[in-house]
């Protein structure tokens, strides 16, 4: 096992190192611009332009180190834009952007959660309920949108809307997810801390105001499976990767590892080495922005959408990782390098992980007649980090194939967000019983990314790509002849992929079509390949789901951009989040569906690709205590990027261990390059 402390720059798009964050966070604390009470939510790198990287990659040109800074003045009730030159130690630009209100800080929940708890009526509330302990309770903090705010409370002050759960004990370790105090409601001033108003609905059971089981999911609190045996993930000569900074070299595969706080992981110059030239593929890839709207009319759910990048900063979210649970085999970790709001510097250790596994068959061919057989085994390249956001975790997982392909998947576990049932009572579809007098609510997550295509070049095209009929009979239409010649499909069989240009924003709307095949394709009109095609790569759905609001709802209004899978713009170093900027207590409309208006062009152009990646989630009881993982995938596949299939020089399993005798599990100790979990020694 081994990690990057990011301690080094050695790319322009290196994240942060801790002494620039120092650097950063001390000129800003110390900045006359704010006031003492101002709070730095968040400092990252203020990444170069395009343009930028090019000359730097092309000719040496250097590239001034800055910093970018999101401030918010709580004295003042204002939220800043800083610019801080690292290489000057100094802050070149302030900027103040009328009625943002930045993403919920950390510190903002543990503060939040300690100041409902000081609160009297708060206190009263739990005792009618019959809760005298009031320090077994728990709060979370959660985004107050902008429909749902109380009429009699001022739009303009920086919220929380505190949701109140009862942990078994006062102890750290116990969770209280299985017991809502549904009904009671805080909101809270995060300016100066305040409780703004206590709204209690009361209990949907004055009889029975909480759900009567406790939660049990961790090892202690049930019988555990004794019939599985040790699997170990085994490398004996380390892994395939090399590691340089934060550049990857993986199986011809090139990237950049990047981080930030709002998106989390951030790959950077993804290409492929073909023949010893470095082909590009995306500029930028990452999580844009999440959804996860909650489809209940109830009075104590409806308000719920939690937008997890925007409004509370899911990369601040991210957990260290552990080796055997979160990854297996020969690990490379990446330290995140973050701030707290008073500046300091925050290091998450093995916040990203990243490692080599088997995917089973990659390819298999047997000719009966030779009495020949080959096969090979499909192995990929993990990337991943993992958020935990209130009571749901979420897994990012990046995946790069031998062939040449890229897969994107989102794993959702945790806890499933509940509320109290009346007692002897059958809940609706707008809910499901999960245990007694505990019902979890229908909702859908959404996932937007961003993929800033660069297919051998900066100017690329958009196709949409799906099968098309021929009617049965001598004539019908030709997919590529003119219009009017008939094409013949006397045996009714005849069917053809349909290619259509996306040209602007307007056209380049798009939902999946899995009954017809749909996919897209990004393409370079000015590369080929030697057949003469242009070169792209596929972007093929998997499973995917409508978003089931309605047009004039505070969901569609605030992330419009769950309404379509496929998205695309014109690149624009402006446009990064697709529900804007500051989506926390927006009104909306704002980002893509605000940009689209403008109906650019998209023929020939530096394009970025923005899908939406959606999971329905109906709940049931197997969905209790905790979710087992659930999944959400898309796949970005060649499509004559090569001249050939990309995984004929894949070695057969057993010429790669020629040589090698694979070691026991009893003969691994700590001094091996392995350990007895299959992770390699620490440098």
């Amino acid at each position: 096992m081994t990690t990057e402390t990011t301690a080094q720059v050695s790319h322009p798009l290196d994240p942060l190192a801790p002494d620039e964050i120092e650097t950063a966070g001390s000129l800003l604390s110390g900045a006359s611009e704010f006031t003492d009470g101002a709070r730095i939510v968040k400092i990252g790198l203020n990444e170069p332009s395009k343009e930028a990287i090019a000359s730097y990659e092309e000719a040496g040109t250097e590239i001034e180190r800055e910093a970018f800074a999101v401030v918010r003045d709580s004295p003042e009730r204002k939220t800043y834009e800083a610019t801080v030159s690292l290489d000057d130690e100094e802050i070149t630009a302030v900027e103040h952007v009328a009625g943002a209100q930045p993403s919920i800080a950390i510190e903002e929940f543990i503060e939040c959660e300690r100041t409902v708890k000081a609160h009297e009526e708060w206190q009263a509330a739990l005792e009618d309920r019959g809760v005298e302990d009031t320090e077994r309770a728990m709060v979370d903090p959660w985004s107050v949108g902008y429909d749902f705010i109380p009429e009699h409370i001022d739009r303009d002050r920086r919220m929380a809307h505190g949701l109140t759960y009862v942990r078994p004990s006062a102890a750290d370790g116990d969770e209280g997810y299985a017991k809502p105090v549904t009904g009671l409601h805080v909101y809270v001033d995060l300016d100066e801390m305040s409780v703004i108003d206590v709204v209690d609905h009361g209990p949907p059971d004055e009889d029975h105001p909480l759900p009567p089981e406790e939660m049990q999911y961790r090892e202690a609190d049930v019988e555990l499976r004794e019939d599985l045996k040790p699997y170990d993930v085994v490398q004996p000569d380390g892994p395939s990767f090399a590691v340089d900074g934060h550049k990857v070299e993986w199986q011809n595969w090139e990237f950049r590892v990047g981080w930030s706080q709002r998106e989390g992981l951030v790959l950077h110059n993804v290409g492929y080495d073909d023949d010893g030239e470095f082909r590009k593929i995306l500029h930028r890839a990452s999580l844009a922005e999440m959804s996860v709207p909650y489809g209940t009319p109830d009075r104590n759910d409806r308000f719920k959408n939690a937008m997890d990048a925007g409004e509370y900063n899911i990369g601040r979210m991210a957990k260290s990782l552990e080796k055997r649970c979160d990854c297996l085999g020969y690990m490379h970790y990446f330290d995140a390098v973050m701030n707290t709001m008073d500046g300091e510097v925050n290091v998450l250790p093995n916040a990203i992980c990243m490692h080599e596994e088997d995917y089973g068959l990659l390819w298999e061919r047997s000719d009966w007649r030779t009495e020949s057989a080959e096969s090979r085994r499909n192995r990929r390249l993990v990337v991943s980090f993992i958020a935990a956001v209130g009571n749901y975790d979420y897994g990012f997982y990046w995946y790069f194939y031998q062939d040449g392909s890229v897969q994107i998947q989102v794993r959702l576990t945790g806890i499933d967000n509940v509320s109290a049932a009346p007692k002897n009572k059958d809940v609706n579809g707008y809910s499901e019983l999960v245990a007694p007098q505990l019902k979890a609510p229908i909702h859908q997550h959404f996932f937007n990314f961003r993929l800033d295509f660069d297919v051998d070049g900066v100017e690329n095209n958009v196709y949409e790509v799906e099968n098309r009929t021929v009617p049965t009979g001598p004539g019908g239409f030709s997919p590529h002849a003119d219009p009017s010649e008939d094409t013949p499909n006397p045996g009714g069989n005849a069917f053809y992929a349909a290619e259509r240009q996306l040209e602007s924003e307007q056209e380049a709307q798009r939902l999946i079509n899995p009954l017809e095949g749909r996919y897209w394709k990004v393409s370079n009109p000015n590369e080929t390949n030697r057949l003469g095609n242009e070169v792209g790569y596929r972007i093929e759905p998997y499973e995917n789901v409508k978003a089931a609001q309605q047009d004039d709802s505070s969901v569609v209004r605030r992330s419009g951009f769950v309404k379509n899978h496929l998205w695309v713009t014109p690149h624009d170093e402006d446009e990064r989040f697709p529900a804007g900027d500051y989506p926390n207590q927006a009104e909306g409309p704002e980002g893509l569906p605000v940009w689209r208006e403008a109906d650019r062009d998209l023929d020939n152009e530096d394009l970025v690709v923005w899908y939406t990646l959606g999971k329905n989630h109906v709940t049931r009881p197997e969905d209790w205590p905790v979710l087992p993982v659930q999944m959400a995938n898309v796949k970005l596949t060649p499509d004559n990027f090569f001249d050939r299939s990309e995984a004929l020089d894949v070695p057969p399993e057993h010429a790669i261990n020629e040589g090698h005798t694979i070691p026991s599990r009893d003969e691994f100790d700590d001094e091996t390059p392995e350990s007895v979990d299959g992770t390699a020694d620490d440098d």
